[in-house]
């Protein structure tokens, strides 16, 4: 009877997710690959199989992964310090071309392979390929005390993102493949420029005018002042926030990033948490959720 029981309860988890499958069936969901999803071995074993399942059921997912740590550990073991301005890593030659061989060589192709060993057909990219993502230097301005301008700061070959050139993405669309895209871009001459992972996983989800976006973070998503979920916000609610000082640090640039993607046209925007087993398709396929769902 304990058994049946069991199976009933499976069929009832079936039928709760059948309108969504209804709904999201056709549909490009961009999601940002990061943090712990990336580390823990059951995270990154449960993440692709939930990729690979969405793909079998006509969810069209794009990837876009980060690598921070990995880079840090790898300049670390050459001897090179890493520097942050802002949040922004201080990236000359050499550590650009570090950067590119660490997402690029190593990060990507180990996603590719965790999806494919799960059954999918999965493709890496970097911003590179195809000119998949031009950029131009970013550069970081803060208000100056001596001056009545502001000070200009170079951070060196840190890029912001120009255009997506999306035929790449929709010829591997069509092929069934899924791709897994490294957050570099190519700069006017050529230059390659390191780009933040959620800001290029907007530019993504804008371009292909995404379903939706997810963040997979090392949170439950965005908290109120008393430090609870807020399960759904929208801008109105987020400029509050800010002005408040309750969104701050690294969670501000994840709720700029929902919010440019919506103003691109994406429908829905969410941050969730990335330590939770099969979070993506939890996100996806239940009433509840488990994180903040950002709306215009």
């Amino acid at each position: 009877m304990g058994d049946l029981k069991e199976l009933v309860q499976k069929a009832d988890i079936l039928l709760e997710a059948l309108p969504y499958l209804r709904e999201f069936a056709g549909k490009t969901i961009v999601i940002k690959y990061g943090g712990a999803a990336m580390v823990q071995d059951e995270l990154k074993a449960s993440f692709a199989r939930d990729i690979v399942l969405m793909k079998f059921i006509g969810i069209d997912p794009v990837i876009v992964h980060g690598g921070g740590p990995q880079i840090n550990k790898t300049l670390a073991r050459m001897g090179v310090e890493s520097r942050f301005i802002e949040g922004h890593r201080v990236t000359d030659e050499e550590t650009v071309n570090v950067v590119e061989m660490v997402l690029v060589g190593k990060v990507n192709k180990e996603i590719v392979a965790l999806i494919n060993g799960a059954g999918g057909r999965a493709v890496g990219l970097s911003g590179k390929d195809g000119r998949l993502i031009e950029a131009e230097k970013k550069l970081i301005t803060k208000p100056s005390a001596a001056e009545n301008r502001p000070e200009i700061i170079d951070i060196g070959l840190v890029g912001k993102v120009t255009k997506v050139n999306t035929e790449v993405l929709e010829t591997l669309d069509r092929g069934n493949f899924i791709p897994v895209i490294a957050p570099v871009g190519a700069g006017a001459n050529g230059e390659t420029y390191n780009i933040n992972a959620d800001t290029v996983a907007g530019e993504v989800a804008a371009a292909l005018k995404a379903e939706k976006l997810m963040l997979l973070t090392d949170t439950n998503g965005v908290w109120d002042a008393d430090k609870k979920l807020i399960p759904s916000m929208n801008e109105k609610k987020i400029r509050e926030l800010i002005a408040s000082g309750v969104i701050a640090g690294g969670m501000l640039p994840k709720v700029d990033c929902c919010l440019k993607a919506i103003a691109g046209g994406v429908k829905k925007t969410h941050i969730i948490d990335g330590r939770v087993v099969h979070s993506v398709l939890l996100e996806i396929f239940t009433s509840q959720g488990v994180g903040t769902q950002i709306t215009a």
